[in-house]
């Protein structure tokens, strides 16, 4: 993907020329270089590029952790930081954002800010890791599309990533406002009101109970709650599959 489209976000001016100079010799397109983490946000809704190189200590009030995770959660553009602080709280928020990279920039008067062999391969990496992403989140929202279940599904912190046509039905919620939700917004079961159990009690025991729609309906429902597993065992996500109970 040597034509992919990249925002350089980096406030040292000499660094960002370096950076985008490279970039462009490589065959990438560099459309804007921004030094706030508040223009990145604007550029990248704007731009829309296949990726960011994100600074983490940046000018004005937003820095790059922040400006990372809001172009991720309105884009789903992926970001790789390049950084010269590799601390270990710095590390710890920058992971918060499930970043594709992490590049540390080299120090000294004399030093290259970045090695520019790792620097391409972890953007190719990224972009083939993204694409593949995106074909398999397509398979899988057309599959759970075609259910006579009512399917919602979560990630890690439990936002809405998908709901298919019969759930907006059901909970009365249209894709367009559930998704980036908390799943207790969306799908609000009555019990969770009176502070007897939730969804956590429902993950455990696979029941779920009675719901309250978004235009205040009330619906006893029955179904499954899975939870999505990565390759290191660890959840991910959760899949609520449901149906109306008729008594």
């Amino acid at each position: 993907m040597a034509s992919a489209t990249i925002l350089v976000v980096e406030d040292e001016r000499i660094t960002a020329e370096d950076i985008r100079a490279g970039l462009k010799f490589a065959g990438y397109k560099v459309p804007a270089v921004c030094s706030t983490g508040e223009d990145a946000v604007q550029q990248a809704g704007r731009l829309e590029p296949d990726l960011v190189l994100m600074d983490i200590k940046l000018e004005g009030e937003m820095d790059g952790i922040e400006a990372a995770a809001e172009i991720k959660k309105s884009h789903d553009i992926p970001v790789i930081y390049l950084t010269a602080y590799s601390d270990e709280e710095t590390v710890e928020r920058a992971k918060l954002t499930e970043p594709s990279g992490f590049l540390v920039k080299g120090q000294g008067l004399l030093s290259k800010p970045f090695n520019e062999n790792e620097l391409h391969a972890a953007i190719e990496i990224t972009l083939y890791r993204h694409q593949m992403e995106k074909e398999h989140d397509q398979i899988s929202s057309a599959m759970l599309m075609k259910t006579s279940e009512a399917v919602i599904a979560t990630n890690s912190t439990g936002q809405i990533k998908f709901i298919n046509n019969l759930a907006e039905e059901i909970t009365g919620w249209r894709k367009d406002d559930a998704l980036g939700k908390d799943l207790h917004e969306v799908f609000l079961p009555i019990s969770e009101i009176n502070d007897e159990s939730s969804l956590e009690d429902a993950l455990a025991t696979g029941e779920l109970p009675e719901i309250i729609s978004r235009n205040g309906a009330r619906f006893r429902i029955k179904g499954t709650v899975t939870p999505i597993k990565d390759y290191k065992h660890q959840i991910s996500g959760m899949v609520v599959s449901f149906q109306l109970h008729n008594d």
